[in-house]
């Protein structure tokens, strides 16, 4: 028997499945017993989410993956997007999902092209290379780990839109924000068939002499846009 099929009878026998490699002997095509799986971790964090000791501690790891934090209000959240979307060039061309609030966007320059994404009208990956960068909302955050988590729903989007343009404007809210992954696990399950992507940090890399190389996977920069809440 291989090292993989021992690896996936065990996590067959734990799952209860029968004919696992790990069934005692005399009793080949029975089920095991149930096996109970200790569920030791912290559940939850001391921090309320959206607390703003919670959002100091995104904040701070954010910054230290080299991400850009710029925290807003509601009022100020478009002439942000336009403010930097005009940094990267003149007649700006954004890629949005299709049910992003078109209110961030309100006060981008007139020569800005807004191209649209959806799943029945997907740009193809050419066409999104040819984009300067995207905007989309996030459905949770957490920050002990400095993490972003899209789960492709329209305000975000499909997954190809927030990895191949080379900027990514990415707007969290503020009681988004969770302290700790069981507690984003928790949200992200009741919906398990949407896809996921985490984000940690613009997209880097490293080789065997640490040469750091950003860009590879995805966004060379990520602009994280802190919507307080209320």
């Amino acid at each position: 028997m291989s090292a993989r099929d021992d690896v996936l009878n065990r996590v067959r026998a734990a799952l209860g499945q029968p004919g696992a490699g790990t069934t005692p002997a005399g009793k080949v095509g029975t089920a095991p017993a149930a096996v109970e799986v200790p569920r030791a971790y912290r559940p939850a964090g001391e921090h309320a989410p959206g607390s703003p000791e919670v959002l100091e501690q995104l904040v701070d790891r954010l910054v230290d993956y080299k991400a850009h934090v710029h925290e807003v209000s509601a009022d100020t959240l478009p002439a942000t997007v336009a403010a930097l979307l005009g940094e990267l060039t003149d007649g700006v061309r954004v890629v949005v999902p299709s049910g992003l609030d078109d209110a961030w966007l309100a006060a981008l320059p007139a020569g800005a092209e807004v191209v649209r994404d959806s799943r029945e009208q997907p740009q193809t990956a050419a066409q999104l290379d040819a984009v300067d960068a995207v905007v989309t909302a996030a459905r949770v955050a957490i920050s002990e780990t400095g993490t972003i988590v899209l789960d492709g729903e329209p305000d975000q989007g499909r997954r190809a839109i927030s990895l191949v343009p080379d900027v990514h404007l990415c707007v969290v809210r503020a009681d988004q924000v969770t302290q700790t992954v069981p507690e984003a696990v928790r949200l992200l399950g009741g919906h398990p068939e949407r896809p996921l992507t985490w984000i940690s940090g613009p997209s880097a890399t490293s080789d065997i002499e640490l040469d750091r190389v950003e860009g590879v996977h995805g966004p060379r920069t990520l602009h994280v846009l802190l919507l307080a809440s209320g």
